[in-house]
Order: structure tokens, then C-alpha cells, then sequence
């Protein structure tokens, strides 16, 4: 399962089931701080699963189904759905759907954490604090777009995002420019965090899809 892979590769623990009324089930009984539910389920479908579910148990529930017509997201988003995801998705833009309402539901409920005093990469430190980026112990300087951009990236290892979600995500929609901006950031950051910039191994190149940070 595609979706549980990339979950898991951004370090959340998943659990599946593939019958309506185990969901039921396992949704009311589970623990889990967010539930992430397809429409087409065998037993009992994703609506009844949302109805039944969402008067009992206060976390995310996000949507995912092929079934893009608008009366069907008005159907789940009246059943008490947070969001609806339309099949086919990026699984990267899945991973970071999630991390959003996971945190936005955190900060509703009072028990958001802060963010790390340090993520770890290695040789090269991110301490989103103090707004710093160390390498070997000495502070490297970046300004906000790349600082932004790396610790992003960072907050997500191991995940592929594309060009275009990147600049989706760093600059946003409004800004003037176009994905080739994220080309010219991730080079700067390679110069600065990169043993060799040339063979890059923190900030990996995947051709065709886009770029991934690998976390040890």
C-alpha cells in the first residue's frame, strides 16, 4: 500500500484494514490520533464508517477516494470529514495533508509541542529556534527562503516532493517566480551543507520526481 509506505517513511506508525465494518472497529477502539479513510471499503462504505465514527471520536478524518465528483465531498465533508483527497495524489503532498492536520488538531486541543531544539542530520544540525544551521559545529548562514526550504525538507525525510510542491509550499501561490526557483535554493544548500556539492548525499536528486533529504 503506497500511502502506508510514504506514512512510514516520515516516521508515523500506521495500522490498515481493508473491510468497512473493522474499520469501524478499529477506529473506535485503536487510539489512533488520525484516521485516514477510503470511500470504496467492502462490508460498509466510507460515509457509513465517517457517520458512525466521527460523533465518537475526536481526531482528523481525511478522505481518499477516486470518486471526485463535488457532491460526494460535500456528502463526506457534511459527515464530519476534515479534508478530501481526490485519487490520483502525490504521496508527498498525502504526507504533508497529514503532518498539517495532525498539527492544526494538536494546537485545537492544547497539546502541540514545541518544535525540536535540534533535527539531527549527521554532520550538519537544524536548530529551527534559534532559526540557525550548524555543520561540523560551526554556524552556517542561510537566508529564510533556503532556511525555510532545508528545514522543510528535513521535517520530512525521506520523501520525495516535486519542484513544484516545493515552491508550492516555501513560496506559495502569490509569489512571482516558478518552480526553477527551487532548482537555484537546493543548489545553495548543497554548496553550504554538502561534502561535495557534486555528488550530493543529504539533498538527493530523484530524476524525474524531484528531491528527497536522507535522514540517518
Amino acid at each position: 500500500m503506497l500511502e502506508r509506505d510514504y506514512l512510514e517513511m516520515a516516521g508515523y506508525e500506521v495500522s490498515t484494514v481493508d473491510n468497512g465494518q473493522l474499520a469501524v472497529t478499529e477506529a473506535l477502539n485503536g487510539g489512533y490520533d488520525l484516521i485516514l479513510l477510503d470511500l470504496m471499503l467492502p462490508g460498509c462504505n466510507g460515509y457509513d464508517v465517517c457517520r458512525l465514527i466521527r460523533d465518537r471520536i475526536d481526531v482528523p478524518i481525511l478522505i481518499v477516494t477516486a470518486r471526485t465528483e463535488s457532491v460526494d465531498k460535500i456528502r463526506g465533508l457534511g459527515l464530519g470529514a476534515d479534508d478530501y483527497i481526490p485519487k490520483p495524489f502525490d504521496p508527498a503532498e498525502l504526507v504533508a495533508r497529514v503532518k498539517a492536520h495532525l498539527s492544526r488538531y494538536a494546537r485545537l486541543t492544547g497539546s502541540a509541542q514545541t518544535e525540536p531544539e535540534v533535527i539531527d542530520l549527521g554532520c550538519v544540525q537544524i536548530l529551527p529556534q534559534s532559526w540557525k544551521v550548524l555543520k561540523n559545529g560551526r554556524e552556517i548562514k542561510m537566508p529564510n527562503r533556503e532556511f525555510s526550504l532545508l528545514k522543510y525538507l528535513a521535517e520530512h525525510p525521506n520523501v520525495v516532493f516535486s519542484k513544484e510542491k516545493l515552491f508550492e509550499t516555501i513560496w506559495g501561490y502569490d509569489y512571482v517566480g516558478d518552480s526553477a526557483t527551487v532548482t537555484v535554493h537546493i543548489g545553495r544548500i548543497r554548496d553550504k551543507v554538502e561534502d561535495d556539492p557534486a555528488r550530493p548525499r543529504l539533498i538527493e536528486t530523484v530524476w524525474g520526481a524531484g528531491y528527497r533529504l536522507n535522514r540517518p
